[in-house]
C-alpha cells in the first residue's frame, strides 16, 4: 500500500492596517539608514569649492531662516534639507527684509521638492522671532552707519579740496582776471652768420661746418649767456631806465619792483621779462621782452638786438685785430730791410762808377780778347816779314813794338780784372761786392714779396672771421596784451594744487598705514 507525500498548503492572509503601517515606518527606518550622515554631506559640500563669500551668504540665510548652523557648510546642508537655494539672488535680498510671517525654514515659493505642514497640526516652532527682528535692526543699523560714514568722508573729502585745491585756484584766477596789470610782449629772432670762405682750392677740416650752425654755436651761445647776464640788464637800465619803469605805481603790486631796489631783484624781474632761448638745430636766438608798455617793450628789445651786436663784434675783433697787426708788422720789417739793401747797392754802384758788373767785365774780356786778336795778326806779319831774304829791320822792329805794346795793354786789362800790385781795388772784388748788395737786394724784395702774401692771407682770414647779426624776425610793436593768460594759468594753477595734494594724501595715507601696522 502506497501513501502519498503530504504536500504543505499555505494560505496568504492580508496584513491588517496597523501591520501595514508597522511595515512602512520599517521600510522609512531602512531608507533613512540608507540615506549619509551629516558628517559625510558636510565634507561633500566641503568638495564642491564653494568661495568665502558664498559660505558667508549661505551663513546669513541661515540666520535669516532661523536655522542654528555649527558652521557654514552646515548651513549650506541645512537649508538645501529645507530646499532653500542660499546662493539664489532673491535669498541674499530677503537679508534685510524680514518677513515676520514666514515659518522657519520655509520660502514663501518652494524652491526644491518639499513637503507641505498641515496647518490643522500645531507643533512647536523653532523660529525665534525675536532674534531675526533683532539681527534685522542690527544689519539696518550697520548699513546706516556704514552710509553716514561715507557721507562724512565725502564732506570731509570736498571740504579739504575746497580748502587746498578750490580756494586758491579761485584767488589766483581772481588775480589773474581782475588785478594782474597787462603786459606787453615783443618777439624777435636773430641769427649769427659768417663770412663765406673766398676761393675754391681745399681748405682743410677748418671749413667742413662754414654755413652751418655749428660753425657760428660757440658765438650764439656766448651772445645769448650775454643777454641773459646782470651786464645787459645794468646797461639796459643806464640806457632805457629799466628799473623805473617796472617801479612805476601802477603796476601791480606783486609784478611792481620795490623803490630803490638792488640789482639782485632787479636781475629777478629782468630774468622773468626777457626770456632768451638759443635753438641749436636752426642757429636762432629767441627773444622775448616784456613791458607794461608796448613802446617800452619795442625799445627795450632793439636796445638788447645792439647790445647783442656788440657783442658779436668783440668776441672776433681782437682775434682780427692780431691777426693784421702781426702780418702787417712783418710786411713794414721786409720793407725796412728792403730799402737799406737797395742803399747798400746804390753806394757800392757810386763808389765802384759802374752799374752792372757783368757787363763790365764782358766789356773788358771783349777788349782782351781784341787785343789777343790783333797781336796774333800782328805775329803773323812778322813771320812773314821775317822769312824773306832781307828783312827791314825798321817794319820789323816796329812790329815787334806793336806786339810788346799789346802785350803790355792786355797785362794792364788783366791786372784790373784780377787785381795787381799796389792799393788798387781789382775789379772782380768790386764786381763782386756789386754781386752781393743786388743779391742782397734781390732776396729783401723777395722777402717783401711774401710779407705781402702772408698780410693778404691775414686779411683774407680776418674778413672770413667776421660774424654778422642778421634780424631773422625784427620787433614789432604789440598792440594788444600778451599777459597775464588768465585762463592757461588758471588751469595750471588747479593741476598744481591737485598734485600737491594727491601726493601729500598718498604720503599721509602710506604713513598712517605704516603707524598701524
Amino acid at each position: 500500500m502506497t501513501t502519498k507525500p503530504k504536500v504543505k498548503k499555505f494560505r496568504i492572509r492580508r496584513k491588517t492596517p496597523d501591520e501595514q503601517a508597522q511595515a512602512a515606518a520599517g521600510a522609512e527606518a531602512v531608507e533613512d539608514v540608507k540615506e549619509p550622515s551629516h558628517a559625510e554631506q558636510i565634507a561633500a559640500i566641503s568638495k564642491e569649492g564653494l568661495t568665502g563669500r558664498q559660505l558667508r551668504m549661505a551663513r546669513r540665510v541661515a540666520m535669516k531662516n532661523g536655522f542654528e548652523a555649527s558652521s557654514d557648510y552646515d548651513a549650506v546642508r541645512q537649508l538645501r534639507a529645507a530646499g532653500i537655494d542660499p546662493f539664489q539672488r532673491s535669498s541674499v535680498l530677503e537679508l534685510v527684509k524680514p518677513d515676520s510671517t514666514k515659518v522657519p525654514g520655509k520660502r514663501g515659493r518652494i524652491q526644491l521638492p518639499d513637503t507641505r505642514q498641515d496647518e490643522g497640526i500645531s507643533l512647536p516652532s523653532t523660529n525665534n522671532q525675536t532674534a531675526l527682528n533683532r539681527n534685522a535692526a542690527e544689519i539696518l543699523q550697520i548699513q546706516r552707519d556704514i552710509a553716514a560714514r561715507r557721507k562724512r568722508k565725502l564732506a570731509l573729502l570736498f571740504t579739504r579740496l575746497s580748502f587746498f585745491v578750490l580756494l586758491p585756484t579761485f584767488l589766483i584766477g581772481w588775480y589773474f582776471y581782475n588785478i594782474a596789470t597787462p603786459m606787453y610782449a615783443t618777439n624777435s629772432e636773430i641769427v649769427i652768420q659768417q663770412a663765406q670762405q673766398q676761393g675754391g682750392g681745399p681748405q682743410g677740416l677748418a671749413t667742413l661746418f662754414q654755413g652751418t650752425s655749428m660753425a657760428t654755436q660757440q658765438d650764439s651761445i656766448a651772445v645769448q649767456s650775454y643777454l641773459a647776464s646782470r651786464e645787459a640788464m645794468l646797461r639796459l637800465d643806464g640806457d632805457h631806465g629799466f628799473k623805473s619803469h617796472f617801479a612805476n605805481p601802477e603796476i601791480d603790486s606783486i609784478q611792481r619792483l620795490e623803490e630803490g631796489a638792488t640789482n639782485e631783484q632787479a636781475f629777478d624781474l629782468y630774468k622773468d621779462h626777457v626770456k632768451i632761448s638759443y635753438d641749436p638745430t636752426e642757429g636762432l636766438i629767441r627773444m622775448e621782452v616784456i613791458a607794461a608798455d608796448p613802446v617800452k617793450s619795442y625799445d627795450f628789445s632793439q636796445a638788447l638786438i645792439g647790445y647783442a651786436e656788440e657783442q658779436v663784434d668783440q668776441l672776433t675783433g681782437r682775434l682780427r685785430e692780431d691777426q693784421m697787426r702781426g702780418a702787417l708788422q712783418s710786411y713794414e720789417e721786409a720793407e725796412e730791410r728792403r730799402a737799406e739793401a737797395l742803399a747798400t747797392w746804390l753806394a757800392i754802384q757810386e763808389d765802384v762808377r759802374q752799374i752792372d758788373p757783368q757787363s763790365e767785365t764782358t766789356a773788358r774780356m771783349g777788349q782782351i780778347n781784341t787785343l789777343e786778336s790783333e797781336k796774333q795778326r800782328l805775329e803773323l806779319v812778322l813771320q812773314s816779314r821775317l822769312n824773306v831774304d832781307r828783312p827791314s829791320e825798321v817794319q820789323v822792329q816796329s812790329l815787334r813794338d806793336q806786339i810788346a805794346n799789346i802785350d803790355v795793354l792786355i797785362m794792364d786789362l788783366r791786372d784790373q780784372l784780377v787785381g795787381g800790385t799796389g792799393e788798387q781795388v781789382s775789379l772782380a772784388a768790386r764786381n763782386t761786392e756789386l754781386r752781393t748788395a743786388e743779391e742782397n737786394y734781390s732776396f729783401q724784395t723777395a722777402m717783401v714779396q711774401q710779407a705781402l702774401t702772408q698780410m693778404e692771407t691775414a686779411r683774407i682770414e680776418a674778413n672770413r672771421q667776421v660774424r654778422y647779426l642778421s634780424q631773422s624776425v625784427r620787433p614789432v610793436i604789440p598792440d594788444q596784451a600778451t599777459y597775464p593768460r588768465a585762463f592757461e594759468n588758471t588751469i595750471l594753477a588747479f593741476l598744481i594744487f591737485s598734485g600737491i595734494y594727491l601726493m601729500v594724501s598718498i604720503t599721509a595715507s602710506i604713513l598712517r598705514e605704516q603707524v598701524s601696522s
